[in-house]
């Protein structure tokens, strides 16, 4: 696997040929995850892990890796953990026409601890000199123009929830969804609950508010796939199977329910079912979400029916095996974007997989 940048290196130079034109568009943050040595905390204890990372980032830069152009759309500092995702981007060949540059504001870095078994928690943040993180001050003013040509060749929007924490990046999200939905393109949530994004005092296990549900409910409300974990699904529905959480929404969406090592319970296509985690040796599950998102994005984009009913079953779950291989090779790694495969990768994998269930 190619060996990506390191914090703090220099912007590597333009690609020789233009990039394809992005087919997803991924909107939101980009920051550092800070791991923590297992069991410790990464706040004091050393050695620390900075792996670049950030929901949309991370599905932006594996969606370039599988073959399916993609976009970033975000606001990082003038710093070397800016430059550092630039120099990633422009290796990935990730679209940046849309990436703001924010010369007062630093670029964000997340700490995050780690158990024995990899598992992570996000506890709090780094770096912030008094006047916020870029990412919070994604500027709609100049969006609509960096979005309408990306727009032309996309078929989906990605978001997720944590613009909403904060005015500017809120209404900059708004704007891009209002803008998508009038090029026909379609809107994928991932709602990935970070409560220390809209509280930094708020135990990291916590649900939303009233008040946090009732500003997600529109994304909810529009996205034509959701994805979340088992404890989202229900502090937002009051309920864990998709098919309930798909039937709640107006526009009946593709919804997918992860639970870490557990099954993913899916409705998608008209059909529900599930499917049982692969299992690998895993060292850090940073990502692997993200990784899994990407996945389906890929399927997706290459086979739009999949939404569509009726379906074949076996179609739906060879598209949804495809994108948990993405999330479980990311595990075998450290941080969320070095480990991320390329689509042989994922083929090789699912086919050693295929060989093992077989064997006597």
């Amino acid at each position: 696997m190619a060996t990506e940048p390191e914090l703090g290196a220099s912007a590597g130079s333009a690609p020789s040929a233009p990039a394809p034109a992005p087919r997803v568009l991924c909107l939101g943050e980009a920051l550092v995850d800070r791991l923590g040595p297992p069991g410790g905390d990464p706040a004091r204890d050393a050695p620390v892990d900075d792996r670049l990372g950030g929901a949309p980032a991370n599905v932006a830069c594996a969606l370039a890796r599988l073959g399916t152009p993609s976009a970033f759309v975000g606001r990082l500092g003038l710093d070397p953990i800016g430059e550092a995702f630039r120099q990633l981007f422009n290796a990935r060949g990730v679209n940046t026409a849309a990436l703001q540059l924010d010369p007062e504001r630093p670029s964000r870095i997340v700490l995050v601890r780690r158990d024995a078994a990899g598992e992570r928690q996000f506890g709090g943040f780094a770096g912030e000199r008094g006047g916020g993180f870029a990412d919070q001050a994604l500027a709609a003013d100049g969006l609509a123009a960096a979005l309408g040509p990306l727009l032309a060749a996309a078929r989906w929007l990605l978001v997720g929830t944590i613009p909403l924490a904060s005015p500017a990046a809120s209404s900059a999200l708004q704007l891009a969804v209002r803008q998508a939905a009038a090029a026909g393109v379609a809107l994928a949530l991932d709602v990935n609950w970070r409560p220390t994004f809209w509280d930094g005092a708020a135990d990291p296990a916590s649900g939303p508010s009233a008040a946090q549900a009732a500003w997600i409910q529109p994304l909810l409300h529009q996205a034509a796939l959701i994805k979340c974990a088992r404890e989202e699904a229900i502090w937002l529905f009051a309920s864990a199977d998709p098919a309930r959480v798909s039937a709640a929404l107006p526009q009946r969406p593709a919804v997918l329910i992860t639970d870490g090592a557990a099954p993913l319970r899916w409705w998608l296509g008209g059909r529900a079912g599930e499917l049982p985690a692969f299992a690998v040796p895993v060292v850090d599950t940073t990502g692997a979400g993200d990784a899994f998102t990407a996945g389906l994005l890929h399927g997706l984009v290459g086979r739009p029916e999949l939404l569509q009913e009726p379906l074949a079953a076996g179609a739906v779950e060879q598209a949804l095996r495809f994108a948990a291989a993405c999330g479980a090779l990311v595990c075998r790694g450290a941080g969320a974007i070095d480990p991320q495969p390329s689509e042989q990768q994922v083929l090789a994998f699912l086919g050693e997989s295929a060989a093992d269930i077989g064997a006597p």
